[in-house]
């Protein structure tokens, strides 16, 4: 309604033509303190459209919600507020029962930087609030404020920041307006930012939106329709920011001050064809195709929707690089790089040049450091994974039976591994998925666990077992319980059952038939002598004669082989 020129204002608040009827269609009028005469019937589609601000962006959008019951209560208020009349809500009694009391208080959704401002003005942040804000949020607005260099590093105001407060601008705004030292282009720049677009459907082009507010009749013969009552409040608003800041202008340029109003907001086109750029706080921004500065490389985004995956660019100036070192020159530096890219599938050593997150010149790096090149491989194993060979499997079986049973051994986990230090040594020269893959663990492993641990695992879970006929049976640890598998005549005379691991867990014993068949499965080899050896050995004998099967197998000797012919 504000944004209306003034014929049309009246015209929505005049009473209706004889005999027509007057349609009212407004988002939630009932919150203000307007009233339209003649209301009789109230239609309540139970939603509301709020402003959502987003911290870590610093974005501010329009989402569309339910409803509070308060907001319901006061839009039902209007169908009586001058006569008897009828409100007719768009939802079920059922439905309301899950509506929220009240709206969010302004302190939850909105922009905390102005509020943190003063806390650090008044020097205090431990004020009783009705509604405290979220300490996330207002982190994130003192960070801005440190950005601005209204706060320092401790989080104290600074002279700067004291002069920010005295101007009745958001600090973004006053922030340009201070270092811009003030002047006409820089007071009408911070009054239209602070002000509803004045070119509302026009192309995202801030240049055009100053153009309008210095000529507004050139602007409406190019075919735009500048909202002149808006026109005037920036011109209005412009002459007092002049005459508040009165040091010697910069002659800074439109991108050059929108850039420091929003150094988180500045824009580095990504590769491709699409108008899509990465800003300088870390967030995506895009624009339709087609637009006039939809081919810049680098541009400040002024105003956007606040989508948090890639917000849509609605206002924007272009800037070139080397404006952008003239007012960020400080902020920007190199940084070595040394990470693993998923895309090449290696590691990818870099020295960048960078502004936030803004990569303006990226060059190789042919002398990184090589534990900074293993630590980067390592990051390349926590994508693909450990590539655990048999062997390496089976040392780590050991090992995780002993710590079950409570040994002080390494945790040879992946999780642990990927975040310590104990593979770095044996990933120098190891830079693609290839040579990755092709590690072999074993050896690593055994010098992480070290002689003293490798003894005393050869000792409680030894990864043989010796047979009497001192044939070794390789143990399998898998599993819940570690198990081997052998012909029933290599265990004659075995009286005892062998185990393993600190608690002494009795072996899953398979025993096979001369032709290598499981016969039976114990874990109790002198009850199976007692118990069920007699009957493997009736049904065994007959289809294995040339095999001894003695009635008192603890009392044999253990052989692989047959009996001689004849016997």
């Amino acid at each position: 309604f504000g944004a209306m020129e003034f014929a049309a204002q009246r015209a929505a608040l005049a009473p209706p033509a004889p005999g027509r009827r007057k349609i009212v269609l407004a988002t939630s009028i009932a919150e203000t303190s307007l009233t339209l005469p003649d209301i009789r019937v109230v239609v309540d589609g139970g939603r509301a459209r709020r402003a959502r601000f987003d911290a870590p962006s610093g974005m501010a959008r329009l989402v569309t919600e339910r409803v509070t019951r308060a907001e319901a209560e006061q839009r039902r208020g209007r169908a009586g507020r001058v006569a008897e009349g009828t409100c007719y809500r768009l939802w079920s009694r059922g439905e309301e029962g899950g509506l929220a009391a009240f709206p969010p208080a302004e302190i939850e959704a909105g922009d905390l930087t102005p509020l943190a401002l003063e806390l650090a003005l008044w020097g205090s942040v431990d004020l009783p609030f009705l509604t405290p804000p979220h300490p996330g949020v207002l982190a994130e607005s003192q960070a801005l404020l440190t950005a601005l260099q209204a706060l320092d590093g401790a989080g104290r105001i600074t002279d700067h920041g004291r002069a920010l407060a005295a101007l009745p601008l958001h600090p973004r705004l006053g922030h340009m307006l201070l270092r811009a030292g003030g002047g006409a282009d820089a007071a009408m720049l911070a009054a239209a930012l602070a002000e509803r677009d004045p070119l509302r459907g026009a192309p995202p082009d801030l240049a055009l939106r100053m153009a309008a507010v210095k000529d507004p009749a050139r602007a409406e013969r190019d075919g735009l329709a500048p909202h002149r009552p808006t026109i005037e409040r920036i011109r209005a608003e412009a002459r007092r920011l002049a005459r508040a800041v009165t040091d010697r202008p910069q002659g800074f340029g439109l991108g050059q001050m929108a850039a420091l109003a929003y150094p988180d907001r500045i824009g580095l086109r990504r590769k491709g064809d699409a108008p899509r750029w990465v800003l300088s706080g870390g967030k995506g921004a895009a624009m339709a195709a087609g637009l006039p500065l939809s081919g810049a490389r680098l541009l400040v985004a002024t105003d956007l929707d606040g989508d948090l995956r890639e917000a849509t660019i609605r206002q924007a100036v272009p800037i070139t690089e080397a404006d952008l070192r003239t007012v960020h020159g400080a902020e920007i530096g190199w940084h070595d790089v040394c990470d693993w890219s998923k895309r090449e599938g290696r590691v990818v050593a870099r020295r960048q040049e960078r502004f936030g997150a803004l990569v303006l010149d990226d060059r190789h790096w042919p002398d990184a450091p090589p534990e900074a090149l293993a630590r980067a491989a390592r990051d390349g194993l926590r994508q693909i994974g450990l590539p655990w060979t048999n062997a390496a499997r089976r040392l780590k079986a050991r090992v995780d039976l002993c710590r079950r049973d409570g040994a002080d051994l390494p945790d040879l986990s992946d999780a642990v591994l990927l975040a310590g230090d104990a593979l770095l040594p044996h990933l120098a020269g190891l830079r693609s998925e290839a040579d990755l893959r092709n590690l072999d663990l074993l050896e690593p492993l055994r010098q992480h666990l070290g002689w003293e641990a490798l003894q005393l695992l050869d000792r409680l879970t030894p990864a043989h077992f010796e047979t009497p006929l001192g044939r070794r049976v390789p143990i399998d640890y898998d599993g819940e319980t570690p198990g081997i598998e052998l012909r029933l005549q290599e265990l004659f005379g075995v009286t005892t059952h062998p185990t393993v691991g600190p608690k002494r867990l009795p072996l899953r014993i398979t025993l096979l038939s001369p032709g290598g068949k499981p016969v039976q499965v114990t874990a109790d080899l002198p009850g199976f002598w007692t118990n069920s050896y007699a009957d493997v050995r009736r049904d065994m004998r007959g289809r294995y004669p040339r095999h001894p099967w003695p009635e008192d197998p603890r009392e044999a000797d253990p052989t692989t082989r047959t009996k001689p012919r004849g016997t």
